[in-house]
């Protein structure tokens, strides 16, 4: 029996994939529960100073959201690749270096993987972006063996990498009759990752699919980055974003990108930072909206908001108007944000992924005529103007969703049996 399991260590949420003997190769069956009765373990951690334990998941944002203090940590994987890698945190007094946060959290995933399969994992195929870092190809690699090293110091002898959407492509090609060639779609909480494949069951059984493989692309803009705009255009400018001082020179941008983004949040949180802003108070033209913003980071309430956010833009991907209840600012509002806004935010960035598309086809020599199926995969895949702008590409293409939080493990799981046997 296998010892090698798919590990997708995702920006928002993880999954482990492992082929059990006799059970089908299908999402439902490969992936393996995490946490809570789900295959999906929320890739978050939080430092509870009030217990002095360290949860995960959807226990650490609920440990979170419920009042107690201490240290949230999420979107991990963003870390890969930049400066930020080989720097350090503060939790509980202690420095915590950022390569020994990422470790913890691996860590856990694979305990809980092993606890819920009943053996342990020596081997493991971990999915991995198209780039980590887009135009760099330095800092991609160097994204990619700081993965290895923490993969093989939380027990994993022996590491490989698959391109996420090839991963996907492995899981959607285990339930077609023909061949096709398909556009997978990959748009993750960190990336937005794309490959032209040609799949079928003839070809499924292969060791080698070099051949089958046209092309790949992808472009580092994903889920936090819709959060991050939504958030700049409808929710910072309560607290000041876009406002200016009595001098009339605009008021400093840093903070609210750094509360928009999830894995700079923290940094709001500085002394330097809170004693700076106690300035910008008394020399604002607005006084109450960065009174207010003040008030927010002294509270650490940064990610609580990050979180309304979130709320909302899934919201949005159903409903043309959703309300965020914002009853921890001061003084407490309701702010109503309708689709259209939001599809205006990102608008630029769907423009940047719609020309990664288009690439794509350049690269492989084919034209958008050529293809038979977009099977679109990811939790962000399902956001409205993403999809409609990427259907548009490739028109005589048939639309598929695959299980968008499950697709790429259980591909990774096929995958990891078929290089460790």
């Amino acid at each position: 029996m296998t010892h090698a399991c798919g590990v997708d260590f995702g920006t928002s949420n993880s999954t482990v994939g492992w082929l059990r003997p006799g059970a089908s190769r299908t999402a439902a069956e490969s992936l393996l529960i995490l946490e809570d009765g789900k295959p999906t373990l929320p890739s978050v951690v939080f430092f509870n100073a009030d217990d002095e334990r360290v949860t995960y998941g959807r226990e650490a944002l609920a440990e979170y959201l419920e009042g107690y203090e201490g240290r949230l940590m999420r979107s991990l994987k963003s870390l890969l690749g930049t400066s930020l890698i080989d720097g350090q945190t503060e939790v509980a007094g202690r420095a915590l270096p950022f390569r020994a946060l990422l470790a913890q959290f691996i860590g856990e995933v694979k305990r809980r993987a092993e606890r819920q399969a009943g053996r342990p994992f020596e081997q493991a195929v971990f999915g991995r972006p198209v780039f980590f870092i887009d135009d760099d190809a330095g800092a991609d690699k160097l994204a990619e063996d700081t993965l290895a090293e923490v993969a093989r110091s939380v027990g994993f002898r022996d590491v490989s990498f698959q391109y996420e959407p090839i991963a996907a492509a492995f899981d959607y090609e285990a339930g077609i009759d023909r061949e096709e060639l398909v556009l997978i779609a990959d748009i993750g909480g960190g990336t937005s990752d794309f490959s032209l494949v040609r799949l079928g069951p003839e070809r499924a059984g292969r060791t080698d699919r070099r051949e089958d493989i046209l092309a790949n692309g992808g472009v580092h803009i994903g889920g936090t980055d819709f959060d991050k705009y939504l958030s700049l255009a409808t929710v910072m400018p309560l607290l000041g974003h876009g406002s200016h001082l009595l001098s009339g020179a605009a008021v400093p941008s840093s903070y609210y990108f750094n509360l928009a983004t999830w894995h700079t949040i923290n940094q709001a949180y500085t002394r330097k930072s809170q004693a700076q802003l106690a300035d910008l108070v008394r020399d604002a033209a607005e006084p109450r909206k960065i009174a207010r913003l003040q008030n927010l980071i002294e509270d650490r309430a940064g990610h609580w908001l990050a979180i309304q956010v979130e709320a909302a833009k899934i919201g949005l991907s159903g409903a043309e108007r959703v309300a965020l209840s914002l009853d921890r600012l001061s003084p407490p509002e309701e702010l109503h944000v309708g689709r259209a806004e939001f599809e205006a935010a990102i608008g630029h960035l769907v423009d940047s992924v719609g020309a990664t598309v288009r690439r794509l086809f350049a690269d492989a020599g084919v034209t958008p005529g050529d293809v038979d199926t977009v099977f679109f995969t990811g939790g962000s895949s399902g956001v409205g103007l993403l999809r409609r702008h990427i259907a548009a590409l490739v028109p005589d293409a048939r639309a598929v969703e695959g299980d968008l939080f499950g697709s790429i493990g259980a591909g990774l799981a096929l995958d990891a049996q078929r290089k460790f046997g």
